[in-house]
């Protein structure tokens, strides 16, 4: 029986190359000058396997974390980029309980398909409060969809017109988590559509332990009905909304704008000549 040939060891550059077409295979994206950087670390730190293979691809995965997390970012369309960091938790200390919204932030209530609702008057961070836990939310690998009220029932009401009902509402329901901002800015909602208490719902009950919304609002939940115009349905949309949630309510708080005005109303005072 005739022996075989022991195998020759690949040369350096075919096993560079070969490190290299795999990558690419794989559609990761890997410099070869890249590759030769942390070879010649692992050479140089004497890198055990697991770190070499850590040193090698972790790079391109925080990166490829990233991209992810900017679509996402993205698609949800946030009209601005808000962070718990950036917020004034010392304004409204008494009023808002930051270690609730950093737990909100953590996205485990997206993962149990519970709802948040965040009542109080305007101008005290609601908002602020919502988008950012929304982008934490991103950066938790889950699929967010930022809204006003006004626009929600603007869009599904002009897909009422068209007949396109089914397709426009399917939006609102496929992120793992819809934020429904501004609820009760305005009258809008009743001018725009009689049917706004309907359209609203319908996304409601589509989701409804299918995922998670959050509605920020300055209407307490008594007055829905006559708000919506459609006191038994606002009735049916409360009681979908309400189970399983998150309920916050804001109370005896500054209003953050307000402030804001008056401090540059005494800068002008203060500035102007006498």
């Amino acid at each position: 029986m005739a022996k075989t040939k022991p195998r020759k060891p690949e040369t350096e550059t075919r096993l560079h190359e070969r490190v290299l077409a795999h990558f690419e295979a794989l559609r990761v994206p890997l410099r070869p000058e890249d590759l030769d950087d942390v070879v010649r670390r692992a050479e140089q730190e004497a890198l055990g396997h697991l770190a070499f293979l850590d040193a090698l691809i972790g790079e391109q995965a925080a990166l490829r974390r990233e991209r992810s997390i900017e679509r996402r970012i993205r698609a949800a369309r946030f009209p601005e980029r808000k962070s718990l960091e950036d917020f004034d938790w010392e304004f409204n200390k008494r009023s808002i309980d930051r270690v609730q919204f950093e737990d909100l932030a953590t996205a485990d209530f997206v993962a149990r398909r519970d709802n948040v609702v965040i009542v109080g008057e305007s101008g005290v961070g609601k908002s602020h409060l919502m988008q950012a836990i929304g982008m934490r939310t991103c950066a938790a690998a889950r699929s967010v969809r930022y809204t006003t009220s006004a626009d929600l029932i603007a869009d599904l009401t002009s897909a009422l017109a068209d007949k396109t009902l089914p397709k426009r509402l399917s939006r609102y329901v496929r992120p793992e988590l819809l934020i429904v901002d501004e609820f009760g800015f305005d009258k809008i909602e009743r001018r725009e559509s009689p049917e706004s208490a309907s359209l609203l719902y319908k996304v409601v009950d589509a989701r409804h332990r299918k995922g998670s919304i959050a509605l920020v609002t300055n209407i307490d939940f008594d007055f829905w009905g006559d708000y919506l115009g459609d006191a038994p349905l606002s009735m049916a949309l409360l009681d979908r909304l309400v189970d399983h949630a998150t309920i916050i309510k804001i109370k005896d708080a500054r209003s953050y704008r307000a402030e804001s005005a008056a401090r540059v109303a005494r800068s002008r005072r203060s500035t102007s000549p006498r």
